[in-house]
């Protein structure tokens, strides 16, 4: 009876322990083993069997570690994030400090306006905003061109980053508000109550109060927000159609797609994608770390 209690355990965890296998580890695993290897081709390249798999070790990693445009891909995502993160979570903040003011009106209408578009797919939104931003079927470059002024070229140059970013902001700030939101409401009120009694206003509560108690949850919205930023693919993949400007390795992800998919190069692909999971791992586990020293300090 004893062993079939210890077992229970097991029971209820063995469903999650075989999807986190099936869907996580395996395919990792698979990834990992494809890096390693290569196609040869046998012979004249004839034949059902004219192709063979052969051990390369780390020859696909070496060449995607020297590949100039993963470097490029990586250097215009840290700017994309650089912009992006902090426009975010500020927005995000801002937001879910003005629902929790006292006299805040329509209160539930807000919440919910704000957080819907992040319910809408990241292509879906890419699409709609991809639309916006084309002069020849924008109404917002109509509306410009009636009043007799240029709009802003936000498919090209420098203006791309701004569109990438727009979209990325308006999909993703809703998100981080409910999750700042929640941890302000768990603050207790009497907190605000005895700070009004001191005489402070609400911008000096927001500051020293209510900023300095959800600062676990800042810290939290700011490390999911830039693994996103890192994985950024569906948003540049789907405005790629209409601009010159969006190649097919804008970003790392991009490229491994490129690579894999357009290229067929599923080997190189792999090693892209593994050296690519271990920089975001190495960048979390760093974070989390000084997050931790800080906090223990």
């Amino acid at each position: 009876m004893a062993h079939t209690r210890r077992l229970v355990p097991h029971g209820f965890l063995a469903p999650a322990i075989v999807l986190f296998g099936l869907f996580f580890a395996l395919p990792i695993g698979y990834a990992a083993h494809l890096s390693l290897h290569s196609m040869q081709v046998k012979g004249l390249g004839l034949g059902r069997n004219a192709r063979e798999e052969v051990w390369v070790g780390l020859d696909n990693y070496a060449t995607a570690l020297a590949d100039p445009e993963l470097l490029a891909g990586a250097g215009r995502v840290l700017r994309y994030g650089a912009m992006l993160v902090p426009t975010m979570l500020g927005l995000a903040l801002l937001f879910a400090l003005l629902l929790d003011l006292p006299r805040t009106r329509f209160r539930a209408f807000s919440r919910l306006a704000i957080f819907l578009p992040y319910a809408v797919p990241g292509i879906i939104a890419s699409l709609l905003w991809g639309f916006l931003y084309l002069p020849s079927v924008s109404p917002g470059y109509f509306l410009l061109n009636a009043a007799g002024w240029s709009g802003p070229d936000l498919l090209h140059g420098d203006g791309l980053f701004l569109a990438l970013t727009n979209i990325s902001v308006w999909g993703g700030t809703g998100f981080n508000m409910i999750v700042i939101y929640t941890a302000l409401r768990a603050v207790p009120p009497e907190l605000y109550e005895s700070a009004r009694l001191d005489g402070c206003s609400e911008a000096q509560i927001a500051w020293r109060i209510k900023i300095p108690l959800i600062r676990p949850s800042l810290v939290l919205t700011f490390f999911f927000s830039t693994i996103a930023t890192l994985q950024v693919f569906a948003e540049p993949m789907t405005l790629r159609p209409l601009t010159n400007s969006l190649t097919f390795t804008w970003s790392p992800y991009m490229k491994v797609y490129r690579d894999a998919f357009v290229q067929g190069g599923l080997h190189s692909a792999a090693a892209t994608a593994v050296v690519i999971a271990a920089v975001t791992l190495l960048l979390s586990f760093s974070f989390l770390k000084l997050v931790n020293r800080r906090a223990a300090s």
